[in-house]
């Protein structure tokens, strides 16, 4: 009975033996094919998340486009369309403004160098080439004064700060414009304030009766144009004074260099007459 139930025993541990290997077979086999059902998974996810993320920003700029006509229609399409004229005229100007006075940036330190090089190789014949041939509002003063070098230094001088204005002048062309269009703008929703609040009271005296059903009209006409001019007003003020501090900048370069410029004409001059 003993030997029985040991080879019972022993046929029961082979059996389970066998059993643990063939299972670590199957899920060795199948490991594979479950990562690739997972990663197959993890992309569909993040595909629909991808796309439910897409129509949400889609549905909230088409919300947002809907909500800003609405609003423009409600404070009344004459003032509304008046006032934001003066944000797309106002901005071309700062635009303008902009590209040009990045244009007139110049190198003073470089052509202080050239200019200086030029007057000790070539003359003031040289120096003007080297101005001729540079943009900018400092090598147009450079060169004027050195067109006057036959003269005197005194003329030069004289001739170095009359074209420092012209040049100054010319930088600051269009901001009156600018300046104009930023105090229109919060004029103009000022005026829709006004006739907004007429509108009201108007309504009231048919009506015979004050409640807010028959002043909301009025109000939010009177609120809408103040607010849209309000805003462009702000717009625009922050590139007038980003403006200002362009030409405030080229200012300070253009009386910089003038002085160095008349420096060098002196030194230029002292050395010929030697």
């Amino acid at each position: 009975m003993k030997k029985i139930f040991a080879t019972l025993t022993v046929l029961a541990m082979f059996s389970f033996g066998s059993v643990a290997v063939m299972a670590q077979d199957a899920a060795q086999a199948d490991a594979p094919v479950a990562e690739e059902t997972t990663e197959t998974v993890v992309e569909e996810t993040t595909a629909v998340v991808e796309e439910v993320d897409q129509e949400a920003e889609e549905n909230a700029v088409v919300a947002l486009h809907k909500t800003l006509k609405t609003k423009f229609i409600e404070g009344g399409a004459g003032f509304m369309a008046a006032t934001l004229l003066c944000l797309v005229f106002g901005l071309a100007l700062c635009i303008e403004r902009i590209i040009y006075l990045s244009l007139s940036k110049t190198n003073t330190k470089a052509l202080l160098a050239n200019v200086e090089a030029a007057l000790k190789n070539g003359g003031i014949e040289a120096a003007l080439e080297v101005c001729r041939n540079t943009r900018g509002p400092v090598a147009s003063i450079f060169y004027q004064g050195l067109s006057r070098y036959s003269e005197g230094v005194d003329v030069v001088e004289k001739t170095v700060a009359s074209y420092g204005g012209v040049q100054l002048g010319l930088l600051e062309k269009n901001l009156s414009w600018i300046s104009l269009f930023i105090s229109i703008a919060p004029s103009l929703g000022f005026l829709g304030t006004i006739i907004g609040m007429i509108q009201a009271f108007d309504k009231i005296q048919q009506v015979g009766d004050i409640s807010a059903t028959v002043v909301a009209g009025g109000i939010k006409v009177a609120l809408l144009t103040t607010l849209l001019g309000l805003i462009i007003a702000i717009i625009l003020q922050v590139f007038y004074n980003y403006i200002l501090s362009l030409v405030e900048g080229l200012v300070n370069e253009m009386e910089d260099s003038s002085i160095s410029l008349l420096d060098l004409v002196v030194e230029y001059d002292a050395a010929q007459k030697k």
